[in-house]
């Protein structure tokens, strides 16, 4: 059936829009798109730059301007903003640093020896007559002002200059929350500073409620329920009173204001646990839903939600886009939301209507006890998707052994294999794209007058295999445990042992644990396990006794995990428990983390394993579609059309007609033909890039900065011993 979405949109919003008068809002793209003062280059998130100095004619003769020195093992997807001719950036043991943008020289640094410090970016705010300027970003679960001018910190702001990010949280007692703030540093409007939040992936933990907080006074300004108390809209698509115990629906990456009219979309993950739903029967709005806020007052305007009932971890990272294209002969304010599941859907940004129609669809159901998975998913009609939903037995990886290949065609014809949406089994089930894959934080661009959008991802599997069996232990053994390195082996087991193997020894492309201590410092282990780092993600979740735990355990070359109270899960009994109720409630299942990586440390489906993809929204069809980088062992042997393997990080379009673009795992740094997708100009750089490229001027010349630092805070292999750096290309001083 056709999708309907008008029925939800509000008397408040039509009247909104009316009073607004949508031709005045209009302005272009070249007047607003000079300058890079925000994460991913402004508050609409276009990661698009209107300067055309350095352009397709040009560009191969890009030279370094400067590099700046990281000195740092964890950070690597700082995105620097650029103000006035300074550049601010994360480095030397995650402080943040203000460096002349034309030279790269220091002009203060403001030291950060907490461990919980924002990863992505900060954010910049001014007074109307720019005597005040600040930056935002976040330490320990607190938002901390500093002064952009001298670095030192603005006092007057909250509590002798940070503001308690736990506030806003009253459905859950305070001291039962942990670690709230997320990795990007939220979004300005006006004197207000718009934060998300991290949540638990555990069943336990927060709800990911949306704040703003005053940028003057600190002081919390509005609240938004994303797991709706009664009364309000959505309460009930939930089982009763879900909001004062279920977790997640959170803001963790990336959100989009359209300034002029008010409006802050908030794209928001999955309700938890995410494999197995029997805690939270029903829709579960807002997971998984864009919502479109009045960035004011917090009020609903308007929502979609792209996966019901989420089973499969298909969270919402990327920052939506704001475009302009003509649809059915008219100018429109589009945006735009590329998703995990390899689709991108697009509304009218003031009524949310789809400009093309959804489809709710059948998909498979589910056979796990307890579990009620939705019976339909909505599917866009237009555009097609841009990766691969389905892995199939001739699809799978044709550069490993035969013999491999062949158990992966067991598996792929032994597990539950229907597509898209085939839920989480005892059985095991083959998610395609994984959760890990599709589109994710500051994966796509825009040119915003042209209705051109570009997206890169990553196409990579899952296997999803139920279990009624918690790891040997669990959390009350967790709490309970003598030992700092007992409690650690037990949260490795629930957290790592799925990637990194129960032994510590790696699998895949997932480097050796063993031996970790001689590579990174105890500090450096927290900082990657809070902020993910390279195919490592986040786990923001845990508090601050669990880091040390975790840390105790791995600095132990003693241990095995195998041989401890924490070993890894066991295998789930070859029949489904009997009872879906247990005398805590529903019964629980887990599902450990398996991206189905092969002995040659690459994928078990065949390239290619990123692609950056050209959609003209005026017309919602894909304009050309290429592979994002390369294997470089691959490479060597003569397979170049690989696209890079885990990918991370995003892009930058310019109006000279590029795409500019740093590959993790080969270490380049590319600029693409916007128009046809063709590398024109690509040079190597210091180590991986997983940030967003920043275009800016300075005294009539364009530069372009990379942060390449991202082997560094990898938990093994050599790539942790080499130093990262922000570079500047610029064209040849005149």
């Amino acid at each position: 059936m056709i999708f309907s979405y008008r029925k939800g949109v509000s008397m408040r919003i039509r009247t909104f829009v009316v009073g607004l008068g949508a031709a005045a809002l209009v302005v272009s793209a070249a007047e607003e798109h000079k300058d890079w003062t925000e994460y991913l280059g402004g508050a609409d998130s276009a990661q698009y730059s209107a300067l055309k100095q350095i352009n397709k004619s040009n560009v191969n003769q890009l030279q370094v301007a400067w590099t700046y020195q990281t000195d740092d093992k964890v950070n690597s997807d700082f995105n620097p903003i650029v103000v006035d001719g300074v550049m601010y950036v994360q480095a030397k043991n995650n402080s943040l640093v203000a460096l002349d943008a034309a030279t790269g020289k220091e002009i203060w640094v403001h030291p950060n020896n907490s461990r919980g410090v924002t990863g992505r970016g900060v954010s910049y705010w001014q007074s109307k007559d720019g005597s005040d300027r600040r930056l935002f970003y976040c330490v320990s679960n607190y938002l901390v002002a500093i002064d952009a001018k001298t670095g030192q910190p603005v006092t007057s702001f909250g509590e002798n200059g940070r503001a308690d990010l736990k506030q806003g949280f009253e459905e859950r007692d305070p001291k039962t929350l942990a670690r709230v703030q997320n990795n990007t540093p939220g979004r300005v409007f006006e004197n207000l500073i718009i934060m998300g939040s991290a949540a638990s992936a555990d069943y336990e933990g927060n709800p990911g409620n949306i704040r703003a907080f005053d940028a003057v006074t600190g002081k919390l300004v509005w609240v938004f329920h994303t797991i709706p108390h009664p009364g309000e809209f959505g309460y009930d698509t939930w089982p009763k009173d879900a909001w004062k115990t279920v977790a997640g629906v959170e803001n963790w990456s990336e959100m989009t204001i359209d300034e002029k009219r008010g409006i802050a979309y908030i794209p928001l993950a999955s309700p938890r646990y995410d494999f197995y739903g029997a805690n939270r029967k029903g829709q579960d709005l807002f997971g998984n839903s864009l919502v479109a806020l009045d960035a004011r007052t917090g009020k609903r305007l308007w929502h979609f939600q792209f996966v019901h009932h989420d089973l499969w971890d298909y969270d919402t990272p990327e920052a939506p886009k704001l475009l302009t294209v003509r649809h059915n002969g008219k100018m429109v304010d589009a945006v735009a939301q590329a998703t995990k599941m390899g689709f991108l859907f697009v509304f009218d940004r003031v009524t949310g209507a789809p400009l093309w129609p959804i489809e709710e669809r059948p998909v498979p159901k589910s056979d796990v006890p307890g579990e009620e998975a939705w019976p339909t998913q909505p599917f866009p009609t237009l555009p097609p998707p841009f990766a691969r939903q389905k892995f199939t037995p001739d699809e799978i990886n044709p550069f490993i052994p035969e013999e491999e290949r062949a158990a992966l065609r067991d598996k792929l014809l032994s597990s539950r294999n229907e597509g898209i949406y085939t839920p989480p089994s005892f059985r095991g089930t083959i998610e395609m794209p994984g959760h890990n894959g599709g589109a994710n934080w500051g994966g796509s661009a825009v040119d915003p007058e042209a209705g051109l959008l570009y997206v890169q991802s990553k196409e990579i599997p899952t296997y999803l295999k139920l279990t009624d069996k918690e790891p040997r232990g669990g959390p009350a053994a967790v709490v309970g445990a003598a030992s700092p390195e007992s409690r650690g082996a037990t949260l490795y087991a629930q957290n790592c042992a799925g990637c990194h193997g129960a032994d510590r020894a790696g699998q895949g492309n997932i480097p050796s644990l063993n031996g970790v201590a001689t590579r990174l410092t105890g500090d450096q282990m927290r900082m990657v396990l809070m902020s993910g780092q390279g195919q490592m993600p986040a786990f923001a979740q845990l508090p601050e006794r669990d880091l040390n735990a975790i840390v105790a355990y791995l600095t132990n070359p003693s241990l095995s995990n195998s041989t401890t109270a924490g070993a890894a899960p066991r295998a789930p009994e070859p029949q489904p428990a009997p009872s879906t109720e247990t005398a805590k409630g529903p019964q629980r299942y887990w599902a450990p983390v398996d991206f189905m990586f092969t002995s040659n440390r690459l994928s078990a489906i065949g390239p290619p394993w990123a692609q950056l993809t050209a959609y003209d929204l005026n017309t919602g069809k894909i304009k050309w579609q290429v592979p994002l980088g390369e294997v470089t062992s691959l490479a060597a042997e003569g397979h170049k059309n690989t696209g890079a393997f885990f990918q991370r990080g995003g892009m930058v379009v310019t109006a000279g007609g590029l795409i500019f673009s740093g590959t993790t795992t080969d270490r380049k740094f590319r600029a693409y033909d916007r128009d046809t997708g063709k590398v024109i100009w690509e040079t190597s750089i210091p180590e991986g890039s997983e940030s967003i490229p920043a275009v800016y001027e300075v005294g009539g010349r364009e530069y372009v900065v990379v942060n390449a630092a991202a082997g560094n805070g990898m938990m093994g292999g050599p790539a942790a011993t080499r130093a990262g750096a922000y570079v500047a290309y610029a064209l040849p001083a005149k």
